[in-house]
């Protein structure tokens, strides 16, 4: 079943920038997330929603390279390490995020890997569905409490990009198990 979108008659378009988008908006006292913050959209993002005041935690797997890319962005920016194929990573994060902040207004479900080699974490899954898919729905999960305490107005973003389109998850075998692996429709799947 698949449902038409709609369109949403907002004045912004796909040139539209972060800072563009958040003009005007006060996000003094809300606390964000964004996973994957340093660069791309998602340095963008933290840019944009610091700058609007918002208390912003980048969760990064190399926190050294994040701390690197992020110097010189204004405003309350903090990094904490999170490793999205790493259950125990997630685990630790959540942890370290809740140790920080008593809520979480925004969840910018960001980061990702793309068109890797094949390889497998520790569950033997195959790496961009885990770190890509799975990683952030328990990362979610395990953060849920922080939102929840946010009260309603709690949001959660999970972005994409248009890989969806190479074809859908073969549910027999999504972890390329049993078929030849490609790179580019592993990361479509994921």
């Amino acid at each position: 079943m698949t449902t038409a979108q709609a369109p949403i008659n907002s004045p912004f378009a796909m040139r539209s920038t972060a800072a563009e988008v958040i003009a005007g908006i006060d996000l003094v006292g809300k606390v964000a997330l964004v996973t994957g913050g340093y660069s791309g959209l998602g340095l963008e993002t933290v840019r944009a929603l610091a700058g609007a005041g918002a208390k912003v935690f980048v969760a990064a797997r190399r926190p050294e390279v994040a701390a690197q890319d992020l110097e010189g962005v204004a405003g309350d920016v903090t990094i904490l390490k999170l490793d999205l194929s790493d259950r125990a990573s997630i685990d630790a994060f959540a942890a370290d995020l809740a140790a920080h902040t008593a809520k979480l207004d925004i969840l910018i479900n960001n980061a990702a890997i793309m068109a890797c080699p094949l390889a497998r974490d520790a569950r033997g899954y195959e790496s961009q569905f885990a770190t890509n898919h799975l990683g952030h729905f328990q990362m979610t999960a395990r953060i849920w409490p922080l939102l929840r305490a946010a009260g309603a107005g709690a949001r959660v973003v999970s972005l994409s990009s248009i890989g969806h389109a190479r074809g859908g998850v073969d549910l027999a075998d999504p972890h390329f198990e049993n078929r030849e692996y490609d790179k580019w429709t592993a990361y479509g799947q994921a």
